[in-house]
């Protein structure tokens, strides 16, 4: 039974905006490091501090709030979602926060602590085997309890696009106006692609801002799902590259590829912790590596923003809490992390959801 019946407009939009004030407008950090002798930064959206520890956190709450705004979700309506995790913890608590049940439907093989979190939220899991279908299975099987059953909302975070505009309303802007009101211009953003919603939103933002940037989606490369058009192989970079490219994708709005090891994702993710404290999940130590390789292609001094998108706390049963071996071509070998600087919020308005009228930004031409 829901614990919270949303009654009127103004109940609505006082309980978005408390669930606002946990999520967003996170730190971006300005990460010092050298490599291969020579002087660097790098720039990351450090989104660990959501409520969740982890970026689905935005996408999760702008979805119900649209779908709420919109007339698609009622009070008594539980929550399905398939998901490889981070984005059904996030809904497994916004959707409690809100009243709703939760059924998370998900591959069997994410990590132990995913599954724990989940179940501590209240939310119930029903998983899949590969034998069952694997990650299409779960989308498969989500598609299937709401056509038999009633009062189910499905956010169905690979094909709504609320979920990359939840970044074009929110990391994007961040993410410029912690840039621009310390002089500094981005030249490219990074970002691995699970829904893509990421990329696709914060690129479509950003490039309203700079028209030139570049933006690039990111994969592992044991599994180059978006250069085959099909799946290939298998990863450890929990959270990206599942078995297919996302409806959300439109790689003829971004820019090339960029692929990384995830035996090379694990290292700079232990680094990164180990070095300067930052516990961040496989993906983090990816996205980090996949802008040193647009850094490396468009000049040592070139503003390449990515985004930390969780924390290792969902990790720790898997290969990043294990000696990682050292492979030939690794670039975290090269990289000797030295500090970081912290940039936070500028800007009330980078986050406030319906009616952000974007007004502190300036356009570069």
């Amino acid at each position: 039974m829901a614990i919270m019946n949303i009654h009127t407009d103004n109940e609505f939009r006082l309980r978005f905006k408390d669930l606002w004030r946990l999520i967003g407008n996170s730190p971006l950090l300005v990460i010092n490091f050298r490599y291969k002798g020579q002087n660097r930064t790098i720039y990351a959206k450090a989104e660990h501090y959501n409520i969740t520890g982890s970026i689905k956190d935005r996408m999760a709450l702008y979805i119900l709030e649209k779908a709420y705004h919109d007339g698609k979700i009622k009070a008594e309506d539980t929550i399905v979602e398939a998901t490889s995790g981070n984005t059904g913890i996030a809904f497994a608590a916004i959707g409690r926060a809100l009243g709703h049940n939760v059924r998370i439907v998900m591959p069997d093989w994410m990590s132990k602590e995913r599954i724990d979190i989940i179940k501590s939220l209240g939310a119930k899991i029903i998983p899949i085997s590969k034998e069952q279908g694997g990650f299409l299975g779960s989308i498969e099987l989500s598609e299937k309890i709401a056509a038999e059953e009633p009062d189910i909302f499905l956010p169905r975070q690979f094909s709504n696009e609320a979920n990359a505009l939840a970044h074009e309303r929110t990391t994007g802007p961040e993410i410029w106006c912690q840039l621009t009101y310390h002089g500094i211009i981005p030249d490219a953003f990074v970002a691995g692609v699970g829904t893509g919603g990421t990329v696709m939103g914060v690129g479509r933002f950003l490039k309203q801002m700079k028209p030139g940037i570049k933006i690039h989606p990111l994969e592992p490369s044991e599994s180059p799902t978006m250069s085959t058009g099909h799946k290939v192989g298998s990863h450890r970079i929990q959270g990206i590259s599942d078995e297919f490219i996302p409806a959300l994708i439109k790689l003829d709005e971004l820019d090339s590829i960029v692929a990384v090891p995830d035996g090379d994702s694990i290292l700079m993710a232990q680094k990164l912790a180990k070095q300067l404290g930052l516990a961040v999940g496989i993906s983090s130590g990816a996205n980090f590596l996949g802008a040193l390789q647009i850094q490396n292609a468009m000049g040592s001094e070139s503003n390449v923003v990515t985004v930390f998108a969780d924390c290792n706390k969902k990790y720790l049963s898997t290969d990043l809490m294990r000696e990682e071996p050292v492979k030939a071509g690794y670039e975290s070998t090269d990289v000797e992390l030295i500090n970081f600087r912290v940039y936070k919020r500028v800007c009330d308005n980078c986050c406030d959801m319906f009616g952000c009228e974007l007004k502190p930004y300036t356009r570069v031409k």
